[in-house]
């Protein structure tokens, strides 16, 4: 079964994850344009684009421990997962810099000093572009394979930082964000605990 699975999914183009993901996006623009925000529009913007990301990335986090603990490869769209998180990621600063902050860079950065949230999202949100932007096989040819693969593990900094950025900014323990705290803690521990299955010898040429 998890064979023909695999075989489904390898036939499903990436661009068709694209378009699901863009579905998010088309909501927050119909509700905007409708008027279904509620009293507070801005916040309510900044806060789906920011749930958004982090859903995307904790899928990104998740398909390696599915792949060992299951078997079902999702590999293939794992790169696709994580550009999509810095999407919204992308999106929900810039609202952020453009409705909150109106482009003052100078109160940006008090507010940054000020509200320790801030700069734990701004952290994570560095660390996520350094991972954008090396998402191509040509990074991975100038950095090489081993060098490419230890950038990426800020992957496993960035995660929590955006939880803990989500938990701050509420500035009490919500189950909501809590909860998706501990289920990031699990798939890194399950990393850990689940060992990359031992790849068979090739018999060598006679």
């Amino acid at each position: 079964m998890t064979r023909t699975l695999n075989d489904v999914l390898r036939r499903c183009p990436v661009w068709m994850l694209w378009l699901g993901g863009m579905v998010p996006l088309a909501l927050l623009t119909w509700d905007t344009l409708a008027g279904g925000l509620g009293i507070d529009p801005i916040r309510e913007i900044e806060h789906r684009l920011g749930r958004t990301a982090l859903y995307f990335l904790i899928a990104s986090l998740a398909v390696t421990p599915l792949l060992r603990i299951t078997g079902i490869s999702l590999m293939r769209f794992r790169r696709a997962l994580g550009l999509i998180c810095f999407t919204y990621a992308g999106l929900h600063v810039l609202s952020w810099l453009s409705m909150d902050m109106g482009f003052l860079w100078g109160q940006m950065a008090r507010d940054i000093v000020k509200r320790p949230y801030l700069l734990f999202g701004m952290l994570a949100f560095v660390m996520l572009t350094a991972l954008a932007i090396t998402s191509n096989n040509l990074s991975i040819r100038r950095m090489g394979a081993l060098g490419w693969r230890r950038l990426h593990k800020l992957v496993y900094v960035a995660a929590p930082l955006v939880a803990m950025h989500w938990i701050w900014a509420l500035k009490t323990f919500p189950v909501t964000p809590g909860f998706w705290l501990l289920v990031i803690l699990a798939l890194l521990g399950l990393r850990v605990a689940v060992p990359r299955p031992l790849r068979r010898a090739k018999p060598a040429r006679v």
